[in-house]
């Protein structure tokens, strides 16, 4: 019955999406009523968010991207932004006022990339609508026979769900929208890499190595064997499609080129994700200066520091030697997530005397997994789903171990896990009285401008032991801001792909493999790059404005606490949110 009841209910709110909500009585009503209305649209479009969130009923599909999918979703958005614009912000109270300009701010980027057409290009160096399909379902707790049907069925979409990405990306090479090939040659082997010979090699497979006790032996056997029909008749092949096309007709297709402007209608396009990336509007060129200053500010710093080391050498000879002396380097993966293991707990202990408020939810140092280590970035967080069987994963990359060097390590914990990622985002899904769009809601100036921060805050936490720890500190750092030169030279600017390498390499102690990961990255995911740095300014802006104003009655913990208050914010609304703060802590 579950199912037929399931189905009504989809019918009954699709239908009722169409038609507005009837005129509340007050504005907060109105809105209270707009924000549940676009919560539930939000679970039915994305089935995988739909999970994260502790919401099982769309556990059994993955989502639509097809024409119609799209038409429908521009429909609806600009319906809740019809409907919001109606509302009196005035009468709203201050919690109220935030999430409507929240939840503006959403709907419009997710309007824009629409109109743009962005679902052409569905993948990059970081993210793939495959590797989405692929781990959908991970950490999702399954305990009934029921859980294990709807993962079969999930399985079973995915020739659908990736057909009709090929579609999106078939109107991509006729409108001449897609992917560089130096980017197409690195993503075509992961994908390739998942058409396994035989199904059981499949990460997919996984759940069915292992049982809950509660599901019988017989019961077993049956999902076992329906698992494994699913994963050989459907997922094999559908990964094998892709993988034909992108060594096919989609890399005779891709460019030459490798920004963003150079696209038909590559400045909207990168303005975009400016927009998306930076949560502000800004010029290309303006970002490309700010990033040559930092540059210059780091550089001077990290001379001084190999100075101070006592080390013998100028900046590239010092950054050969850590690239190159083995003391650097884990001699086993276990090495290494035991190293970050470690330094995640010593960071534990410091905690308190920074944050007045911590996360309930507890996090894991994890490996990269394999099928997409070699074409991944060094490190990565991966949030826990709500209701999940796991906390949050801190992915290492333990791929090629010498390229992985550990007197960065600090620096990437403090970013991936605590107090970066891992809290902000933890005590993101935890916060209470507010809708449940900003309990998951990630915006990347903001969390990745925190992340950076982070990195920063270690010094203060007195977490880096070494000079080398520190210069890695320093050389993160230069990373981020050498990604402003880099991002804004590649995509506005004519840079060559050499070019990026190279001032990349020479400002950095990045690994040489590091580099070309990163910098394929930047060519794939326009204006991404941007918000580490230009987030992690408007932070150290505001906090310094805090000090200025408040002198001795600054507190840093309430200070941490009020900035991770409201979860992701524009960095407009953040800006207005610190202000609020510092006013009060006058009073």
């Amino acid at each position: 019955m579950a199912r037929p009841l399931k189905l009504l209910s989809i019918l009954y709110l699709a239908a009722w999406l169409l038609v507005p909500a009837a005129q509340a009585a007050t504005p907060a009503e109105q809105l209270q009523a707009i924000i549940d209305d676009h919560w539930q649209y939000s679970l039915r479009e994305d089935p995988i968010t739909a999970g994260r969130m502790g919401v099982p009923d769309y556990n059994d599909r993955l989502p639509g991207v097809s024409a119609q999918d799209r038409a429908r979703r521009l429909k609806a958005e600009k319906t809740f932004l019809a409907r919001l614009d109606k509302i009196d912000a005035q009468q709203l109270s201050e919690s109220d006022r935030v999430n409507l300009e929240l939840l503006t701010w959403v709907l419009e980027n997710s309007v824009e990339a629409n109109e743009l057409f962005l679902d052409r290009i569905p993948l990059n160096t970081f993210y793939s609508f495959t590797s989405a399909a692929l781990h959908a379902s991970d950490g999702l707790a399954m305990l009934k026979v029921s859980d294990y049907k709807d993962y079969i069925a999930r399985i079973n979409d995915f020739g659908r769900y990736f057909d009709e990405n090929l579609a999106n990306m078939r109107r991509g090479i006729e409108d001449g929208f897609v992917l560089p090939k130096i980017v197409v040659e690195g993503i075509a082997p992961t994908v390739r890499a998942q058409a396994y010979d035989d199904p059981t090699d499949s990460s997919l497979f996984d759940p069915f190595e292992d049982f809950p006790d509660t599901i019988a032996a017989g019961e077993q056997q049956r999902l076992r064997a329906a698992g494994k029909k699913a994963i050989a008749e459907t997922a094999i092949p559908a990964f094998a499609r892709v993988a034909d096309f992108l060594e096919g007709d989609y890399l005779q297709a891709a460019t030459d080129t490798i920004g963003a402007e150079e696209l038909p209608g590559g400045e909207d396009y990168y303005r975009h994700g400016i927009k998306t990336y930076v949560t502000l509007d800004m010029d290309p060129a303006e970002i490309h200066k700010t990033g040559l200053a930092e540059v210059k500010r780091i550089r001077a710093e990290m001379d001084e520091l190999i100075k101070e080391s006592g080390f013998d050498g100028n900046f590239e000879e010092f950054t050969e030697f850590l690239r190159t002396d083995p003391q650097f380097y884990a001699e086993t993966p276990k090495d290494l997530l035991k190293e970050a293991s470690y330094i995640a707990k010593r960071i534990d202990y410091r905690l308190p005397e920074f944050f007045g408020k911590l996360p309930r939810l507890p996090y894991g140092v994890v490996p990269v997994p394999d099928e997409i280590a070699p074409n991944y970035t060094t490190a990565s967080y991966n949030p826990a789903p709500i209701g999940g069987i796991r906390g949050g994963a801190y992915w290492v990359n333990t791929h090629q171990l010498d390229q992985r060097p550990l007197y960065e390590l600090v620096a990437l914990t403090l970013h991936e896990s605590v107090p970066g990622h891992h809290l902000q985002n933890a005590l993101s899904q935890e916060l209470e009285n507010v809708p449940q769009f900003r309990r998951n809601l990630y915006l990347s100036a903001f969390g990745e401008g925190w992340g950076l921060y982070a990195e920063r805050l270690g010094k203060e936490m007195d977490v880096y032991e070494t000079p080398y720890q520190d210069f890695g500190r320093l050389s993160y750092e230069m990373w981020r801001a050498a990604r402003l030169v880099i991002d804004t030279g590649i995509h506005s600017q004519d840079w060559t792909r050499q070019q990026a390498l190279d001032f990349l390499a020479d400002n950095t102690s990045l690994s040489k493999a590091n580099v070309r990961a990163e910098v394929d990255r930047y060519i794939s995911w326009p204006g991404q790059a941007l918000s580490y740095k230009m987030g992690e300014i408007k932070i150290r802006e505001l906090r310094e404005k805090a000090e200025k104003e408040l002198g001795d009655q600054f507190d840093l913990r309430a200070f941490h606490d009020a900035l991770l208050a409201n979860g992701a914010l524009p960095l407009s609304m953040l800006e207005e949110q610190m202000e609020r703060f510092i006013a009060e802590a006058k009073e």
